[in-house]
């Protein structure tokens, strides 16, 4: 066609090679184009009226869109991350999985490999190398790479050893005291642990400092059926004191105690021990099923430390600190009827 032109000389073949890019971009161009009008949509029809999600998620609208990029064969390795991070997506509301953990580690190393191989046939069709010569001769730059990728490979076994251990989950709430973390985890990756804390600010932490380092999870309390209450009051010494005939009468007056509970000689801080016991119970917010009392350690120069230490059903955050704090109130409030003083210490004014 070109000869029929008139043209003649060395001026054919490099017209006729730009007329072949020309034809072959416009032939893969509209390929792409019919499939993402007819196929796309016919996909997502059908993957809408199944009752499963997985599909939905898998074969979303990204997926198929770079799908059909290999119809004109344009680096068919964009599809397969595409899908893979589709993959990635599929996951439950909230924690992760320890499967879907397992899956996502593993999910990222693919990526890696798949883009590193990918970049290595491209370099050996540019070079008109067999590929395999090339993979022969990264032999020698091993050290080079396990350089390059070392955060990678050191990332990878520790999230395999926090995720083969059950150690670590998205949605768990844990605490790093030397890296300022204490919130819910949001993602992990192979080199990464993003936290939010619960000052809304974002904290990243690679998983060798977890492993090596270490960490507070929190999964153990939200899974349990109460959440730990540990607190002291110091108490002044010169307060407590064996209780008279008008200490005996408010206390039963108050209804405190009954009349036969108080014969003989008592303190009012064992009395005070006793009813705190006895109502931090029969509280409804309390789990008395697990581990609960109210005791006393070595008096010091800050008084008599009184522990009270009880587990409250409610696990949620503010609503744990709401009836702790209301518990505290009743302690404070009844600790003058028993004719206790609270340990206040003033510093002194220079």
């Amino acid at each position: 066609m070109l000869s029929l032109t008139g043209l003649t000389g060395t001026i054919i073949p490099v017209l006729r090679h730009i007329a072949m890019v020309v034809v072959a971009v416009l032939l893969a161009w509209l390929s792409d184009w019919l499939c993402r009008r007819l196929l796309v949509p016919l996909v997502m029809k059908l993957t809408a009226k199944t009752e499963f999600d997985w599909d939905d998620q898998l074969f979303n609208r990204k997926v198929l869109v770079s799908a059909c990029h290999i119809v004109p064969a344009v680096m068919a390795t964009r599809t397969v991350v595409c899908f893979i991070n589709a993959f990635q997506g599929y996951e439950s509301e909230g924690r992760r999985s320890n499967m879907q953990q397992y899956a996502r580690s593993f999910s990222s190393v693919v990526k890696i490999i798949l883009m590193f191989v990918a970049g290595i046939v491209v370099i050996a069709i540019i070079l008109n190398k067999n590929p395999l010569t090339l993979f022969a001769g990264l032999g020698a730059l091993s050290a080079v790479l396990l350089l390059v990728f070392q955060d990678t490979i050191t990332g990878l076994v520790a999230g395999i050893h926090l995720t083969s251990n059950d150690m670590l989950r998205k949605g768990d709430w844990i605490t790093v005291e030397k890296a300022g973390v204490n919130g819910n985890v949001e993602d992990m990756t192979l080199t990464t642990v993003k936290v939010r804390n619960f000052d809304n600010t974002i904290v990243t932490i690679s998983p060798k400092t977890l492993i090596n380092d270490s960490f507070q999870n929190w999964k153990g309390m939200q899974e349990s059926d109460g959440r730990r209450v540990r607190r002291c009051v110091s108490y002044d010494v010169h307060s407590v004191r064996i209780i008279d005939d008008a200490m005996r009468q408010h206390l039963i007056d108050k209804g405190f105690f009954k009349e036969s509970e108080l014969e003989g000689r008592e303190v009012n801080l064992t009395l005070f021990r006793r009813y705190m016991e006895r109502y931090i119970t029969g509280r409804d917010d309390v789990n008395e099923q697990m581990t609960y009392f109210v005791t006393e350690d070595e008096a010091g120069p800050n008084g008599i430390p009184v522990e009270f230490y009880f587990f409250l059903k409610q696990k949620k955050w503010e609503d744990y600190e709401h009836h702790m704090s209301d518990i505290m109130d009743i302690i404070y409030a009844t600790s003058n009827e028993f004719g206790l003083s609270v340990h206040q210490y003033f510093p002194s004014k220079k």
